[in-house]
């Protein structure tokens, strides 16, 4: 590993475990033109800084998805760690067409599934939200997010994608390795699911 590499991965290390020392990334529409590939093809030219614009701009929001997944906080920036770690290792030229950002969030859930079978037979973590995550978040969405924990896995990946992550169906469906049908399928039993818990909460049901 070069020493702007060596660099790079130290700079991860420091920034995905320091969760909220970036801004919070916005949760509907975000990075719809800018997928964050030609960043990634300056870091390949050698530009240091680019990486960590990457690392910036993607770090809070791949911890708060992997989390949907793990509901622990410290595998979940481990998660993140890992899907970084992997640009610096492959460095892999992209194609024009690349969407990065998609790429990461897939890195992501690939390394949540690979924890989740190491893990399952062991007894499940508790049931904490941590409140951590999605403080930035208004008091609508802090709602959601807590009630989305008590949801299968598959769900929770599902909501978060689409209605945190800003997402479109057929983004998600990629990330999710299904079809447009089954992830739209996917979806409507997870907001049905959702609903029905946030009725038991007593919490008003509209537009999830």
């Amino acid at each position: 590993m070069s020493e702007l590499d060596k660099s790079s991965a130290s700079f991860i290390i420091m920034a995905v475990s320091n969760l909220g020392a970036f801004p919070v990334i916005p949760l509907r529409g975000a990075d719809v033109e800018d997928n964050g590939a030609e960043l990634y093809r300056r870091y390949l030219s050698g530009d240091g800084k680019a990486l960590e614009t990457l690392v910036a701009r993607y770090s809070d929001a791949l911890v708060r998805y992997a989390y949907c997944y793990l509901k622990d906080t410290f595998a979940a920036e481990d998660a993140a760690e890992d899907a970084f770690a992997a640009l610096i290792v492959k460095r892999r030229p992209l194609p024009e067409d690349a969407n990065l950002k998609a790429y990461l969030y897939k890195t992501v859930r690939n390394g949540c599934i690979d924890r989740i079978r190491a893990q399952k037979r062991q007894p499940p973590p508790a049931a904490a939200v941590d409140t951590e995550l999605y403080i930035e978040l208004e008091e609508r969405s802090r709602v959601v997010f807590a009630a989305m924990q008590q949801l299968p896995e598959q769900y929770r990946g599902a909501l978060c994608l689409i209605y945190f992550e800003g997402f479109r169906i057929e983004e998600a469906a990629s990330i999710l390795k299904r079809t447009r049908k089954q992830t739209y399928n996917l979806l409507a039993r997870a907001k049905a699911a959702l609903k029905q818990i946030l009725v038991k909460k007593g919490v008003r049901y509209e537009d999830i």
